[in-house]
């Protein structure tokens, strides 16, 4: 049933803080929020793009960074700031045309379970909060911001065939 799921995946939808990184929010003496980002996590994102995946990121978090981030690793779709998650992914689905059990969402906290209970796999890192590891159909063994990214979007991509890059390119997830 798990491979299965695996499959059927076509779509990544991600949570930032927490997630695509520890849940640590420095903040500097003008008000700037800084996060740190798991380079692993930026590569299997960025080949993922490269191989047809689409990859979508909706987050209360916010900030220029943050956007530059993403966009780096070629992701468009990019919802920041964001206050009712589940009406942010009710209309990126319509506009997309994205089914919801095509697509893999990975949170860690509260705001995070609207969307958990309505896509086709929902899945989490390992210091989730247990409301959401409830409702996981995977959690993955590492913590956020330490490659559960990547450990998800490497299942998908190997399942189908579409994990191995021939020609890898190292600058590829480092910016």
């Amino acid at each position: 049933m798990f491979l299965q799921k695996l499959r059927e995946i076509n779509t990544f939808i991600f949570d930032v803080d927490g997630v695509l990184t520890d849940g640590s929010v420095q903040v500097t003496d003008n008000g700037q929020s800084l996060r740190t980002f798991n380079i692993k996590d930026g590569y299997a994102m960025q080949l993922a793009v490269k191989r047809g995946y689409t990859i979508c990121i909706i987050s209360g978090g916010n900030g220029i960074a943050l956007a530059r981030r993403f966009l780096n690793l070629g992701i468009s779709d990019v919802f920041l700031g964001v206050e009712d998650k589940g009406a942010v992914f009710d209309q990126y689905l319509k506009d997309k045309n994205v089914n919801a059990a095509e697509v893999l969402y990975m949170g860690d906290d509260i705001p995070d379970l609207e969307i958990m209970e309505r896509v086709g796999l929902p899945t989490c890192p390992a210091d989730a909060v247990e409301e959401v590891k409830a409702s996981s159909q995977f959690i993955s063994p590492y913590n956020g911001g330490k490659t559960a990214v990547r450990d998800v979007i490497e299942k998908v991509m190997k399942v189908q065939g579409k994990w191995h890059d021939e020609h890898p390119n190292a600058a590829d997830s480092s910016i």
